[in-house]
């Protein structure tokens, strides 16, 4: 039945909608912007459930949710050379994609040049290599980014990105306090689940924090960090792993931002928070809804947050790349529609949904078109958008809600009593955890007790898929020639000065990003930066 009855609201304000568009179904029932117990029922609004839009946010961080506006589509995408990725980020906007998501490669992650004798065999295979600016302004050539948002999935690296890609929008002539994206900025997670990490946790927490500081004045719109647990998911941890492991590493976050001099209203509100999406679907939903309300007792009650903005949590989903099957590549459509599903039900923010193809190779120009497409549907076809938190007051889902956070705040209570999370996974508590669990699941699959279609059950001989995305010889050896080429006409006497003007601002304890993007604007390239760090901060070994 309709919400009625609540905080002395009627029924008619809370489904007045800002748009004019009429909502009913097919049979032409009109469809009330959000529904819950009529008003003669008792219910702990403050606690459990709520109004969507106000505090804890279970049903939504906002009143209209997608009614007012859809969640951001990106695919997230990166091939081997930054021409041949911008014309996947062109395709995709030409398809109706609403936001780019750049994948980066691992010698970029890791903060080596594409002709460091380390990124041999690695430049552009798990995305796009970047290693100065002039790759950045090919990346985005022709793509006005005042008009897009962008999220960078970059870590160890993150602050020297970021640096590039401010650079590349004062080249188009923009203010930079316009543009809008995410820089994931997660480096305690790659400790625990992914070690894309290169220096320890306290320097890397410096850099983490220089960009909290940098943004708020100089970016006000970017999102300094997207804290992950969609990678610990991966790895094998439980959806109440997932929330625990992320929120922990949130609070030492906030923590270092706080430590830093920052007041935390100056900052809550740009941190943004990256969930996969499984299979599960109702528990799924019910993790995103325990999300919400999970960060917003945290902000309110731990670190005595006062602005709403603070108090919202914003996220960015990903369906499970470890679903994925090499077995019968097609059933990956339909493991992928149901998470988007259980992502859009669950109330997020973006959706990236992986291609049918990528247990295989990186996903082609028509599996990523199926993928987007997916999202279109879901938006577009479904009806799902049309009311707020359709299975809100469903009584498995407000039961899997509690338990999924009971279970999660057990987690963080336990990573409190050890000293927080840095300290926590210097005991290696999370990848002990992580790996259990990982550990069971597999058990689980070779048992038979849990069923994966065509892998363990269910098997046929399928033909494979003919069409698959290669990596480019000529792209990788023409990145490696352009670098060479730029390292000879910049003016390397500027560099120079440049990477010793960064050395005085890291030992002098001063914030880096200034001195980062001094350095990238005179074509500095991320491995010269990444090595000044590295001189100075020394590099981590495996925890």
């Amino acid at each position: 039945m309709p919400l009625a009855g609540m905080h002395n609201r009627n029924r008619d304000d809370l489904n007045r909608s800002q748009d004019k568009k009429s909502y009913e179904t097919s049979s032409g029932i009109e469809i009330e912007r959000v529904y819950g117990p009529d008003k003669t029922e008792k219910f702990d609004y403050e606690s459990k459930l709520g109004i969507p839009g106000e505090y804890p946010y279970t049903r939504g961080v906002q009143s209209d949710m997608y009614r007012g506006r859809l969640w951001t589509m990106r695919q997230y995408s990166g091939f081997a050379s930054p021409e041949e990725s911008n014309q996947r980020y062109r395709y995709l906007l030409e398809q109706g994609q609403t936001g780019l998501s750049v994948a980066f490669d691992l010698p970029t992650q890791t903060g080596y040049d594409s002709d460091h004798p380390l990124a041999l065999g690695e430049v552009g295979r798990a995305g796009v290599p970047i290693s100065s600016l002039a790759d950045m302004e090919i990346l985005f050539d022709g793509i006005p980014l005042d008009k897009v948002s962008t999220s960078m999935t970059i870590n160890s690296t993150a602050s020297i990105l970021l640096a590039l890609y401010l650079s590349v929008a004062k080249k188009q002539g923009l203010d930079i306090s316009v543009l809008k994206g995410t820089i994931q900025n997660d480096i305690l997670k790659e400790y625990i689940a992914r070690g894309t990490y290169i220096y320890p946790p306290e320097p890397s927490m410096r850099l983490v924090t220089d960009i909290f500081k940098y943004c708020k004045v100089n970016v006000p719109l970017w999102n300094t960090i997207s804290i992950s647990g969609y990678h610990m998911r991966e790895a094998g941890a439980t959806a109440a792993q997932e929330l625990a492991f992320t929120f922990s590493n949130a609070i030492a976050y906030v923590k270092a931002a706080l430590e830093s001099g920052l007041n935390v209203d100056d900052f809550a509100s740009r941190l943004s928070f990256f969930f996969v999406a499984q299979s599960d679907v109702m528990e799924e939903i019910a993790k995103f809804r325990a999300a919400r309300r999970m960060w917003a007792k945290i902000m309110k009650k731990r670190f005595g947050a006062k602005k709403s903005k603070s108090l919202k949590l914003r996220f960015h989903t990903q369906t499970a790349g470890v679903t994925l099957t090499a077995q019968q590549p097609e059933n990956n459509v339909v493991r992928t529609t149901l998470q988007a599903l259980a992502a859009v039900l669950g109330g997020t923010q973006s959706l990236h949904v992986n291609s049918k193809d990528e247990a295989l190779a990186l996903p082609t120009e028509e599996a990523a078109q199926l993928s987007l497409r997916t999202q279109q549907i879901l938006a577009h076809e479904s009806g799902i958008p049309d009311t707020v938190d359709p299975l809100g007051g469903s009584f498995y889902i407000e039961s899997l809600t509690d338990q999924l956070e009971l279970a999660a705040f057990d987690y963080v209570d336990q990573i409190d009593e050890i000293g927080g999370a840095v300290e926590a996974l210097r005991q290696g508590f999370q990848m002990k955890e992580i790996h259990e669990s990982a550990f069971r699941m597999q058990a689980d699959i070779e048992s038979q007790d849990k069923t994966v279609v065509g892998v363990n059950k269910y098997i046929s001989n399928t033909p494979p898929i003919e069409k698959l995305q290669s990596i480019d010889s000529s792209q990788v050896n023409m990145q490696v020639e352009r670098l060479k080429e730029m390292r000879i006409n910049r003016d390397n006497p500027a560099v120079s000065s440049a990477l010793e003007r960064l050395r005085g601002v890291v030992c002098r304890g001063e914030n880096t990003m200034p001195a980062i993007l001094e350095c990238v604007e005179v074509y500095a390239t991320v491995g010269e930066i990444s090595q000044v760090f590295r001189d100075l901060f020394g590099e981590q070994k495996e925890m």
